[in-house]
């Protein structure tokens, strides 16, 4: 199995109005609510993809309670493989993510919450979690931001542990923590374009993907936007991009495309099919109705267009 972690695991909320209008009250036209988190919203990816998976983190009060509701009810369908979870509870309550999508213009608004606070008592039992977990795990994926009370080198210490076991380790957070974490050396960290170069200090993704690497990240595959993916990795260099951008909700394109590439790396793709895979399945993502989740037709449709050159 794989396991994913979200630290801070969120209950999405998705609203939909016909026209956003700032300052204003605005008739909702549609709600959703799911699991959330970036690592939920790859564990759900994976689990479509046929690769049964645990999701782990934490989840604390009455949101929490419905995100493993809605995580128990949403079964494995069209091929998709298990699902489950194995949440360390907390005393606070879960945070809450809001997405507004503009049915005019496409964009989205995200609002996200600071997550609760996590006491040792609690950071310690998580650890102890992750520890049994990752004795039956094939690979793991560590992502989002840190709620509060968890010790800002909480990922360089779960990397090193995965490490230490030899479980390939795909990382996907931002800021300090990933500082910290790339320097305990986890195979794939997937930044996007602003993450890398707050991190490296360079906008130019080849020259700041280059600077990860000698900071000890195994491959870094960044998420360009509408442009692809470009990632630099021991064996090569290649970019990928779709055919052309598709309007809809973004949310939780950048959590497909991790859940593509650690996929493709246990079914052992060469690199351009996996790039290529994570770019149509992240853009399949826009056209879905919640992150976490990606439009089957039109990634079908986009996985032979997408073009993967050498870099």
């Amino acid at each position: 199995m794989i396991l994913t972690v979200t630290l801070n695991t969120a209950l999405d909320l998705t609203y939909r109005v016909p026209r956003l209008h700032p300052n204003s009250s605005h008739r909702v036209s549609d709600v959703m609510e799911r699991p959330g988190g970036k690592g939920l919203n790859v564990a759900r990816v994976l689990a479509a993809l046929g690769h049964p998976t645990v999701v782990t983190g934490f989840a604390g009060g009455v949101t929490g309670e419905t995100v493993r509701r809605l995580l128990a009810e949403s079964a494995p369908g069209n091929g998709a493989a298990d699902l489950s979870e194995a949440f360390v509870p907390v005393l606070g309550a879960t945070r809450r993510t809001v997405a507004v999508v503009d049915g005019a213009g496409g964009g989205t608004t995200q609002l996200n919450e600071p997550g609760p606070d996590v006491t040792a008592e609690e950071w310690a039992a998580f650890t102890d979690t992750y520890a049994r977990l990752l004795r039956e795990a094939e690979a793991v994926a560590l992502c989002g931001s840190l709620p509060p009370g968890v010790p800002v080198g909480a990922y360089a210490h779960l990397v090193r542990q995965a490490r230490a076991l030899g479980v390939p380790v795909l990382l996907d957070t931002s800021g300090e923590p990933l500082r910290r974490g790339i320097a305990a050396r986890p195979d794939l960290v997937t930044p996007n374009i602003e993450e890398l170069s707050a991190l490296t200090g360079s906008t130019e993704p080849l020259r700041a993907s280059l600077d990860a690497r000698r900071r000890g990240a195994g491959t870094v595959a960044t998420t360009l936007g509408p442009d692809g993916m470009l990632a630099v990795t021991p064996e090569g260099t290649w970019r990928a991009a779709a055919p052309k951008p598709l309007t809809g909700n973004p949310t939780g394109a950048g959590d497909t495309a991790a859940a593509a590439l650690l996929a493709g790396r246990l079914e052992g793709l060469p690199w351009p099919e996996r790039l290529a895979r994570a770019v149509a399945l992240a853009a399949a993502t826009v056209r879905a109705p919640a992150a976490g989740e990606f439009d089957r037709p039109t990634y079908e449709d986009l996985l032979p267009q997408v073009k993967v050159t050498e870099a």
